[in-house]
């Protein structure tokens, strides 16, 4: 016969075990609507893949609204926009026959850092949408723009590319805001 010491365990046990799979199955459902909604905000995005793998590639994403999303796009196309500014400065040092359409380039790119980021960030933080839509369609306009001072594949094609798209889906997250 079981003493009351036993049954005791066997009840504990059987309680934590019964809180452990309510706390799994939640954090299961939590994850599952953080997807669908990163899912289903990308879908209404013209490069829905790369919007998809962006969010994800940031774990902050799986808690956010779609407000939150736009934020954390946003800050995927400033670090973007910065890595292709480093390549640009990289660039200049490298290949003095391009310094013109680099230079150029250059300004693009602060362009984005300096103004089109930041209005995109404080118009989402004010609940302003129609501002930051605009800053990210600067965006992606000054990317196009670097890119055209080459007439021809550049040595940002890929970056420029990159922080174009970015800042296109970004600003289609944005338009849902509206």
């Amino acid at each position: 016969m079981m003493n009351s010491m036993s049954l005791s365990f066997i009840l504990l046990f059987h309680s934590v075990f019964i809180a452990t799979l309510l706390l799994l199955s939640h954090c299961t459902i939590a994850q599952s609507d953080a997807n669908n909604l990163i899912a289903q905000t990308c879908k209404q995005t013209p490069y829905s893949n790369l919007c998809v793998t962006s969010l994800k590639s940031v774990p902050k994403s799986s808690t956010a609204d779609v407000q939150g999303l736009a934020l954390i796009m946003v800050d995927i196309v400033r670090a973007k926009a910065s890595a292709t500014l480093k390549l640009i400065n990289q660039e200049l040092k490298r290949s003095p026959e391009l310094r013109r359409a680099l230079r150029s380039c250059a300004g693009n790119y602060d362009a984005i850092l300096t103004a089109d980021i930041p209005e995109a960030i404080e118009a989402l933080q004010k609940g302003d949408p129609k501002f930051a839509e605009s800053g990210t369609n600067d965006a992606a306009v000054e990317a196009s723009s670097c890119e055209a001072n080459f007439r021809g594949k550049s040595p940002l094609t890929n970056l420029n590319k990159l922080v174009h798209d970015t800042s296109v889906v970004t600003s289609a997250i944005v338009r849902l805001l509206l």
